[in-house]
């Protein structure tokens, strides 16, 4: 199908001009679920931002162990330089430079920092467990008196003892 370039473009704006209703309607409905999207956005972050100060903090990595030492030896050789930015492109520079063999101490204390963390979050999570068995306990035990009480002001357990006897 071959059309002239002046058609077309005339083509087109009549298009967008009259778009039938049906398609106007689907092009709202897509702002508003854009708009939806946008505000579960922020009531899961809501629900993100309750952490716990206690949790023990994720182990760094081998990387992370390694510029430890190398932003104290890089400000003591740079004074000047203030910009975090330019340690770390530093940093990564060196660790890429880097053979495995010169890798393996950082390897070996990230791991063993591993290690530790992992004991400190298995602690952690069974004092968690307890806690919330605790809690449990107690709204167990609250709900049954409360429940227990109920019976009684409505007569129930009166019932029972009436049907006995027969």
């Amino acid at each position: 199908m071959k059309i002239a370039k002046g058609k077309v473009s005339t083509r087109k704006d009549k298009k967008e001009v009259s778009l039938p209703v049906e398609e106007r309607k689907v092009e709202k409905r897509k702002a508003a679920l854009k708009a939806d999207k946008s505000r579960s956005k922020w009531t899961k972050k809501a629900k993100l931002g309750k952490k716990d100060p206690d949790k023990p903090k994720r182990p760094p990595s081998a990387f992370f162990v390694f510029l430890e030492e190398f932003r104290k030896t890089y400000k003591e050789e740079h004074p000047n330089v203030k910009a975090v930015s330019a340690v770390g492109k530093a940093g990564g520079e060196k660790w890429k430079s880097l053979t495995k063999a010169e890798k393996a101490p950082y390897e070996s204390k990230a791991a063993q920092r591993k290690v530790d963390y992992e004991k400190l979050i298995k602690a952690y999570n069974k004092k968690q467990e307890s806690v919330v068995d605790d809690e449990d306990e107690e709204s167990d035990k609250s709900n049954s008196v409360v429940n227990d009480e109920d019976d009684e002001e409505t007569g129930e357990g009166e019932e029972d003892d009436d049907e006995d006897d027969d």
